[in-house]
């Protein structure tokens, strides 16, 4: 794989540490800022709120300039947003820089998606994203732990430093790394945006976005309350929180990596294979959740299941938008972080029925089992193989936006 790709994949490490590094912090922040603990959870809504919205709307406002300048643009924002953060002593002014870190980071991916895959051979798109993905999953084994052990020892505001402290390198690398252009063609030219956003009306787009939706709230609706069951239903102390998000966030590594290697030949196998396990393997979840060493085992396996689906599905949304080639990749971003954010609230609804701390992980696996109907019928829409590609995949553009 191209090195630039690495480079990219250092600016999605730093950006999913800061996504995801809040919840080890809130009470840390509440205390800090004179605010409640919900008053704190709502920077998280914020930032997946900032992510939905700003994936289209940044990439249509970059769609124009060379890849590498608006990718720079992108991680200087974020890294002044954490800057920002890291010294306010109000909380509405660090609620903004949550927002704006939103757009930031939903920019950046949303162009991140669609440059890597001119990086590569066109046969080639999933093992790119595989390798920028793996930013997100090593975030999770290694930056939200370090984070919250960085947080705990040297408070809160060390983390955000540090967040920004690793856009450095990031920045440095896209400017160094991407080509400012590929292709001979200038960036003015292409589809209109208008024809770019009319490619949501085709149905085998529709079903994939709404498909890559789905699989991510199942996947944000049981991790983010995960810590109740591993400290209530096993009985486990705190500690064996931060191993349960490390095995996810490893399985989830290897889902990508595994993933990156077979989606682009046989995408409808990898579905047809993964779907059904991934909607087993939560309720076994919910079931085996009070027996220490079956959670621990399939918290792991659903991070490997879980972005192994995801991922597929993101490629397949890329291959799907050939006539989108500026605003594919906010598709993805867009479709994943919905799901990020309506997954958790729907979960949230049942820890105060009889379900309690299992409710989420009961609804992760309805929301695969919804997912699973609308593909079965649309089998051919979605689980399209090869033999389609030659006429409708995401071919490789004169010129990266």
């Amino acid at each position: 794989m191209p090195f630039p790709l690495y480079l990219l994949a250092l600016a999605v490490f730093a950006m999913g540490t800061s996504e995801f590094m809040l919840a080890g912090l809130l009470p840390d922040i509440a205390s800090g800022l004179g605010v409640t603990v919900g008053t704190a959870g709502t920077l998280t809504s914020a930032y997946a709120i900032g992510m939905v919205v700003g994936a289209p709307l940044t990439a249509a406002l970059a769609r124009k300039r060379p890849g590498r300048s608006s990718l720079l643009g992108f991680v200087l924002v974020f890294l002044s947003a954490h800057v920002l953060g890291a010294v306010t002593d109000s909380f509405a002014v660090l609620f903004a820089t949550r927002v704006v870190a939103a757009l930031a980071n939903a920019g950046f991916l949303a162009v991140a998606l669609t440059t890597a895959a001119t990086l590569v051979p066109v046969d080639q798109k999933g093992r790119a994203l595989a390798v920028l993905l793996s930013g997100t999953t090593v975030a999770m084994v290694v930056g939200v732990p370090g984070g919250s052990v960085l947080g705990t020892q040297l408070g809160w505001r060390a983390t955000f430093w540090a967040v920004a402290v690793l856009c450095l390198p990031a920045a440095i690398g896209v400017l160094a790394g991407i080509p400012a252009r590929r292709g001979q063609k200038d960036v003015t030219e292409g589809p209109p945006l208008r024809a770019e956003l009319a490619q949501l009306g085709g149905p085998r787009l529709l079903a994939v976005v709404l498909l890559g939706a789905l699989v991510n709230a199942a996947t944000f609706a049981g991790i983010t309350f995960l810590a109740p069951v591993v400290t209530g239903t096993a009985g486990l102390g705190e500690l064996w929180i931060s191993v349960a998000l490390v095995l996810f966030g490893v399985g989830s590594f290897i889902g990508v990596t595994v993933a990156g290697r077979l989606s682009d030949q046989r995408p409808d196998l990898f579905l047809a294979v993964g779907g059904p396990l991934l909607l087993i393997g939560w309720p076994a979840l919910a079931v085996l959740a009070d027996r220490p060493v079956a959670l621990l085992v399939l918290v792991f396996v659903q991070g490997a299941l879980s972005f192994a689906v995801g991922s597929t599905l993101i490629t397949r949304i890329l291959y799907e938008a050939a006539g989108a080639p500026t605003m594919a990749g906010s598709y993805a971003t867009a479709a994943l972080n919905t799901g990020a954010a309506i997954g958790p609230l729907i979960a949230a609804t049942t820890l105060t029925t009889a379900a309690g701390d299992l409710g989420p992980l009961w609804v992760s696996g309805l929301l695969v089992a919804f997912g699973l109907l609308i593909a079965v019928p649309l089998r051919t829409l979605v689980m399209a193989g090869r033999s389609s590609e030659s006429g409708g995949c995401y071919s490789r553009p004169e010129a990266a936006p």
